[in-house]
């Protein structure tokens, strides 16, 4: 295994060899899969025949289940995979510290991946009512390394499906950490509550109301839960991933939100936020997610014009970067797309300078409310 994880590190030709050490884990578990192999191999010659894109297209559709209706369908979807495959290789080359190449959405448009699997609205809203800006915490003691996945705080991966429902996902993934560190408690809270019944926003901004699969906003969805009261449980709510009529039972609210905060852009603060009031709901650009299959992502350029909604659970002190780098830090993400995607269903981006948004749409849940309240 050592020697097929250097050639696949030989293979990417913009990563170090002194990042072996702390990638091998990681390409341990990924250097045996042709879909990865495939895609970030050398050569600059043609990339359907170095791929063999029709062999690798049926690998594709047979390890993520996909069908299509007819031959055209089939062909046109041939079609943008291939397409996909170069731009997994140009991401390769623009991001050498993540591997990109072959995900369960590499049968998408950029396009069908946004209006389907985004769901940020991209207007910049002022603050809800009852948003306050987070006070200045202490910074000078926070820990080298933190994650709230080492103790207790964060549920497991959840998938919202062909539906830009992100918001909720991320609102919810907040309050269940804030949840668990009032209580010691992890529930599972229900996302589709909010697809179905949370249409808040400001009045002055009709066009970014919460409208669940067609997106919405992390703060007026914390504004929401603060307004009625509270959440049910995904048991009792389940999750669809299509809109539908609001059937919220106040009977069975099990956590609600009695203060949140946003956090200023500033990385230290983010940092101290998340070390005391748990998980962290983060809008981010996620032109770089759609091909990400592993590593920490620190592209040499990437836009701050946010489009997904993601729980920010926590940083590390030194991430993989080119031989020209100094190690970089890193946040960790927990995304809604699944297990099946990225490092299962979690996402690692470079920490500081604000790239790719994702320090720029921070908000904490300060305090909750209680059912026994």
């Amino acid at each position: 295994m050592a020697s097929l994880t250097f050639s696949l590190l030989f293979s990417l030709s913009l990563l170090s060899s002194s990042a072996i050490a702390s990638t091998a884990p990681f390409l341990d578990a990924v250097a045996d899969d042709p879909l990865i192999r495939q895609v970030v191999s050398d050569g600059a010659e043609a990339v359907d025949e170095l791929l063999h894109a029709d062999h690798h297209f049926s690998l594709f559709k047979d390890k993520y289940g996909k069908s299509y209706a007819n031959q055209e369908e089939h062909d046109y979807r041939f079609s943008v995979f291939k397409a996909n495959l170069r731009r997994a290789k140009r991401h390769q080359l623009l991001d050498p510290s993540a591997v990109h190449g072959v995900t369960k959405f590499s049968d998408l448009t950029p396009a069908e991946f946004e209006k389907s699997y985004l769901g940020l609205h991209k207007q910049r809203l002022k603050l809800p009512a009852d948003a306050q800006q987070a006070p200045k915490l202490p910074t000078s003691d926070l820990p080298a390394d933190f994650d709230w996945r080492d103790h207790g705080a964060v549920g497991a991966v959840k998938d919202q499906g062909s539906c830009g429902s992100c918001w909720s996902f991320s609102t919810i993934g907040a309050l269940e950490g804030a949840h668990y560190l009032a209580t010691g408690e992890l529930l599972s809270l229900s996302e589709q509550q909010l697809v179905d019944c949370d249409h808040e926003c400001d009045p002055a901004e009709r066009n970014s109301c919460d409208s669940g699969c067609n997106g919405g906003l992390m703060n007026n969805a914390f504004e929401y839960i603060l307004k009625s009261g509270g959440v049910q449980t995904e048991k009792d709510y389940p999750y669809t991933g299509v809109d539908g009529t609001c059937k919220f039972n106040k009977n069975g609210i099990v956590a609600g939100v009695s203060n949140f905060s946003v956090v200023s852009i500033d990385d230290d603060q983010i940092a101290a936020n998340l070390v005391k009031h748990g998980p962290l709901a983060v809008g981010i650009n996620a032109l770089w997610m759609q091909t990400y299959i592993g590593g920490v992502s620190c592209p040499y350029i990437c836009g701050k014009s946010l489009d997904h909604g993601v729980v920010l659970v926590g940083y590390g002190a030194a991430g993989y970067a080119p031989i020209r780098l100094k190690d970089k830090p890193y946040w960790i993400i927990r995304n809604s797309w699944g297990e099946a995607w990225g490092e299962d269903g979690y996402y690692k981006i470079c920490r500081g300078k604000n790239l790719c948004g994702v320090e720029s749409m921070v908000s904490t849940v300060t305090a909750v409310h209680l059912k026994s309240q």
